[in-house]
């Protein structure tokens, strides 16, 4: 069984909508004249399929999505640099601590857990970043 073809499809008013959206974007682009805009926003509607809706915006280019807000793109960029520190401690805590575990084994006593207080160390300095963001990390230098 074969797909019927979208363009005899029944358009939804959300199709008429984004549509009509599309159009009065572009007019406030300066890519239509209002006579045009209102000529194509009144065949919009009156659509009933999406081959009716289809010719209104092909001669459009597809819409550029917005840019992201600086502060959204701060925090992304703090998130990703929070998670990579907290994998680079996670990894320097399993070498270290098979570091600990080959030289206990070798000398067949159990040594002191030395990776504690690097491992601490660090820790603690990330999750002081966490509470408190340096001014720099604050005021996003991009």
């Amino acid at each position: 069984m074969s797909e019927p073809d979208r363009a005899a499809m029944r358009a939804a008013d959300a199709d008429r909508e984004a549509v009509a959206e599309r159009l009065r974007v572009a007019m406030d682009e300066g890519r239509l004249s209002l006579a045009e805009y209102d000529e194509r926003l009144r065949r919009a509607y009156a659509a009933t399929t999406f081959g009716e809706l289809a010719p209104l915006t092909a001669d459009l280019p597809e819409p550029v999505p917005p840019k992201k807000p600086a502060e959204v793109v701060r925090r992304e960029r703090d998130k990703r640099n929070l998670i990579k520190e907290w994998r680079d401690w996670a990894g320097t805590a399993v070498i270290l601590s098979g570091i600990w575990l080959v030289t206990s084994i070798a000398s067949g006593e159990l040594h002191f857990f030395w990776p504690l207080i690097p491992m601490g160390i660090w820790a603690v300095i990330n999750v002081s970043y966490m509470i408190f963001p340096s001014k720099k990390d604050r005021e996003g230098d991009d």
